[in-house]
């Protein structure tokens, strides 16, 4: 299975880069790219001002034309927090796409999406980010676009819950983040 895996708004992190090679060590193809071409932080607000700095239609952009040339294989979309709003708006708009991994992010849904896809979520319970009323919607549009939708919720975890580097980081829900989306990606691939 070939992945592309977007990162957050804190950049190409040392997680993510882990985070690849996990899923490689799985047995995947997986494609980092770099939408903040080299600019990483572990300050939220430094992360948000690069974000902003960029614009949202950059860094679609960016993702654009780093998926692209890919597409043609069938990927599977992934992505944390900013990531996960990138990683989402690609599948929806890939004819090709065969999956979308969301890990603490998601993105608005047009009223007229269609897709098939299956799409995980992991997300922290409660997140200051995506709200429950937030969730719910997401659920409701992703569905009425024909998604197969599972929502992993995590409570007590921080919104970032996978990244060791940063404060939100919670080992255990953080381990069972992974093993249930290495087996998703596996029922996604057809291993």
């Amino acid at each position: 299975m070939t992945i592309v895996l977007f990162h957050s708004m804190y950049g190409l992190r040392p997680a993510v880069l882990a985070a690849a090679d996990r899923l490689r060590a799985a047995g995947h193809t997986v494609h980092v790219p770099d939408l903040f071409d080299g600019r990483t932080t572990d300050d939220a607000e430094e992360g948000t001002r690069i974000k902003d700095e960029i614009g949202r239609e950059e860094l679609l952009r960016r993702a654009v034309a780093a998926a692209a040339p890919l597409s043609a294989q069938g990927l599977v979309y992934a992505g944390f927090s900013l990531g996960g709003s990138v990683a989402q708006n690609l599948a929806l708009g890939d004819e090709r796409a065969r999956g979308l991994l969301l890990l603490h992010g998601t993105s608005d849904i047009a009223e007229d999406a269609a897709t098939d896809i299956p799409v995980q979520l992991h997300v922290a319970d409660p997140d200051p980010f995506e709200t429950d009323d937030w969730l719910n919607a997401w659920y409701l549009r992703m569905r009425k676009a024909g998604a197969d939708v599972e929502i992993h919720r995590y409570r007590g975890a921080g919104h970032m819950f996978t990244d060791p580097d940063l404060p939100d980081y919670d080992a255990e829900a953080a381990e069972r983040a992974w093993a249930v989306a290495l087996d998703f990606l596996a029922e996604v691939s057809g291993d």
